[in-house]
C-alpha cells in the first residue's frame, strides 16, 4: 500500500500562481519523513521548508506539482468552472500523473486536503477526471496537512514552489509583498502599478479586490451590432 498526499497553496492571493503538489510514498517512508519533522507548511519557516523540501523528493516514490498561473485562473472562473472544480481538475492531473506505469499495480490510499466546506460533493467532482481508479481509495479532508504526513509533504512541496514563484515576480517587478489581497504592499503595488501591469500575467483579475478598483469599462456585445 502506497499514500498519495496532495495539497495547494496560494489559493486566495490576488498575485502569483496557485501550485498544488502530490507525494507517493510507501510506509517506511512516511515514518522516515515524520522522523524529520515533516508538518503542515503553514507551521514551519521558509528555510525549513527548503529543506524538508529537498529531503522529500530524495525520500518520496514519486511526486508531481502543478502551477495554475493568474491568466489560467481567471480563464476558468470566467467561463463558469468555479475555484474549487479547477483545483479538482488540477488535484486529478496529480492523481492521474502518479497512478500510471508500475503504480497501476499497486493499491494506493489517495489523502487530499480538500478545499471545499463539503467534503462529499467535492470528492465526487473530483472522482469525474480520474483516468483510473481501481487501484485507488480516495479520503478527501479537512485539515489534511495537519493530520498526515503524506499531505504535510504535499503541502510543503507546492508551498516551495509558490514562494519559488513569487520570488520571480519580487526580483521582475520589485516588492509585490505576499501577494495577498490583505496585506499593506501588495494593496500598495496593485494601486501603483495595476494599470501598466494589467497584461502582464500576475494578476488575478477575477478578484473582487482587482476589480474594485479597476473596473472593466462599458464593453460592446453581439447584441449591440
Amino acid at each position: 500500500m502506497l499514500t498519495l498526499g496532495i495539497d495547494d497553496a496560494g489559493r486566495g492571493p490576488l498575485i502569483g500562481p496557485m501550485t498544488l503538489a502530490g507525494a507517493l510514498l510507501t510506509t517506511t517512508q512516511e515514518k522516515f519523513l515524520a522522523s524529520q519533522n515533516v508538518n503542515d507548511s503553514k507551521l514551519l519557516t521558509h528555510s525549513t521548508r527548503i529543506k524538508l523540501a529537498k529531503i522529500i523528493k530524495e525520500n518520496s516514490e514519486a511526486h508531481h506539482i502543478v502551477t495554475v498561473q493568474p491568466n489560467d485562473i481567471d480563464f476558468a472562473l470566467n467561463t463558469k468552472t468555479n475555484l474549487n472544480t479547477l483545483e479538482a481538475i488540477h488535484t486529478a492531473e496529480i492523481i492521474n500523473r502518479l497512478n500510471a506505469g508500475k503504480f497501476l499495480e499497486k493499491r494506493i490510499k489517495v489523502i487530499v486536503d480538500c478545499p471545499s466546506v463539503n467534503t462529499a460533493a467535492w470528492k465526487k467532482t473530483l472522482s469525474q477526471y480520474i483516468s483510473h481508479s481501481s487501484n485507488l481509495t480516495i479520503y478527501c479532508e479537512h485539515k489534511a496537512d495537519a493530520n498526515h504526513i503524506s499531505v504535510a509533504a504535499g503541502s510543503i512541496l507546492a508551498k516551495v514552489t509558490r514562494e519559488d514563484e513569487v520570488a520571480k515576480l519580487k526580483k521582475k517587478y520589485g516588492n509585490i509583498g505576499s501577494g495577498y489581497p490583505s496585506d499593506p504592499t501588495t494593496k500598495q503595488f496593485l494601486k501603483s502599478h495595476g494599470r501598466s501591469l494589467s497584461e502582464a500575467g500576475i494578476f488575478r483579475k477575477t478578484w473582487s479586490t482587482w476589480k474594485k478598483l479597476y473596473p472593466e469599462k462599458q464593453q460592446a456585445t453581439l447584441e449591440g451590432f
